[in-house]
C-alpha cells in the first residue's frame, strides 16, 4: 500500500447508507434512539474518583503521580472522554444546555477546556466524514509527511497526541471557534486546575495531566483513536473494537454502530450489533487494543496516511491533502 498519501475515494461515506437500509430490515432498532441519564451519575462518580486519587498522590513523589496515571488514571480519564462525548450528541438530557454542563464537568479532570470545542468539531466529524478541511478526525498533511512511517516518530506522535487535537479544529472550516459556551468552558477550566493546585499541590495536577495524556496517546486505550478510522483492510474506513476493553470504555469500541446509529446512547451499542449481526460480523474489527498499538508503532505499512479522504459531498473541491485513489 502507498503510504506516501491518503486513500482517494469519490463516494459518499457508507455509513448513511448503511443506516437506512439496517433500518428496512431491523426497524426494531428505532426503540435504541433516546438517552442514558445514568451517564450522569457514572460522570460526578469518575469525576470524583479523579479528585480522590489526585488527593492521595499530593505528598508522593512525582514518579508515582505519573506511575498511577498510566495504571490507573489513563482508563478512568478515557472514560470520562467517551461520557463527554456522548453529552456532545445530546444522549444524556433533553435539555443541551443540561448535556453541555455535563459535558464540561467530564472534561474537568483532563485540566483541557474541551468539551465545548469538541462538540462543534466532532458533529462535523460525523456529517463530513474523510473530508479534509471539515473532518478534525484526520490528521493534518504536516502530521503524517513528519511522522512517516517509522517507530520512534510514530511513538512520539501518539506521547503528543493530545496537544495535536488541540490544533488540529483550526483546519476545520464554517466551524465558530468562540461563542459563550467556549468562554464558559475555558473559565470553569482555569478556575477548577487553579483550585486542585491550590488544594491538593503539584503532584495532584501532574498525575491529572498524565492521566489525560496517557488516555489519549501512548497507552493501551490511547489505540481505540488508531482503531476507529485507520485502514488495516481497506477500503473499509470504518472499525468497531470487539475486546473486553469495552466495559472499562463505556463501549466506546462499537464504532461502526455509533457511526451508523449516532443517536443510540453508549449503554445500548452492543444491541446494534446483536440485532443486526449480519452487517457487522462480516466487517473487519478489532480484538485487543494492546496488539493494536503494537503493529501500529511496527508495522512500516500503517502510518498516518492510512486514512480515507473524499470531497465534499455538497460537490466541493478536496482541499489541503495529497491522496492517491482506491476506494
Amino acid at each position: 500500500m502507498d503510504n506516501q498519501a491518503f486513500l482517494r475515494a469519490d463516494g459518499r461515506e457508507p455509513h448513511r447508507d448503511r443506516t437506512r437500509a439496517i433500518l428496512q430490515q431491523h426497524p426494531e432498532i428505532r426503540k435504541l434512539v433516546g438517552r442514558n441519564p445514568f451517564t450522569a451519575v457514572a460522570v460526578v462518580g469518575l469525576v470524583g474518583l479523579q479528585l480522590g486519587l489526585s488527593f492521595i498522590v499530593r505528598d508522593e513523589p512525582w514518579w508515582m503521580s505519573v506511575l498511577l496515571a498510566y495504571v490507573v488514571g489513563a482508563f478512568i480519564a478515557h472514560g470520562l472522554f467517551v461520557l463527554m462525548h456522548d453529552c456532545g450528541h445530546n444522549l444524556i438530557f433533553k435539555r443541551r444546555a443540561l448535556n453541555s454542563l455535563l459535558g464540561i464537568l467530564s472534561a474537568l479532570p483532563s485540566l483541557t477546556p474541551s468539551a465545548a470545542s469538541f462538540r462543534r468539531y466532532h458533529m462535523k466529524h460525523h456529517a463530513f466524514q474523510g473530508v479534509y478541511d471539515l473532518d478534525g478526525d484526520l490528521p493534518s498533511e504536516w502530521e503524517a509527511r513528519w511522522v512517516g512511517n517509522g517507530t520512534i516518530r510514530k511513538a512520539i506522535w501518539l506521547l503528543f497526541f493530545p496537544l495535536l487535537m488541540a490544533f488540529r479544529p483550526m483546519r476545520v472550516r464554517e466551524m465558530k471557534y468562540l461563542d459563550g459556551w467556549t468562554v464558559a468552558n475555558w473559565i470553569i477550566s482555569l478556575a477548577f486546575t487553579a483550585g486542585v493546585f491550590v488544594a491538593f499541590g503539584f503532584n495532584a495536577i501532574l498525575y491529572l495531566f498524565w492521566s489525560m495524556a496517557f488516555s489519549l496517546g501512548l497507552h493501551p486505550v490511547g489505540a481505540r483513536w488508531i482503531q476507529e478510522h485507520y485502514l488495516f483492510h481497506p477500503p473499509q474506513e470504518t472499525y468497531s473494537y470487539y475486546g473486553p476493553m469495552n466495559v472499562l470504555a463505556f463501549n466506546v469500541g462499537y464504532h461502526n454502530e455509533h457511526h451508523d446509529f449516532p443517536a443510540i446512547p453508549w449503554s445500548r451499542l452492543p444491541k446494534v450489533r446483536e440485532i443486526a449481526p449480519e452487517w457487522y460480523n462480516g466487517l473487519a474489527y478489532h480484538m485487543s487494543w494492546l496488539r493494536l498499538l503494537a503493529r501500529f508503532l511496527f508495522d512500516p505499512g500503517i502510518t498516518l496516511y492510512s486514512r480515507v479522504v473524499r470531497p465534499d459531498w455538497r460537490g466541493k473541491s478536496l482541499e489541503g491533502a495529497p491522496a492517491r485513489q482506491g476506494a
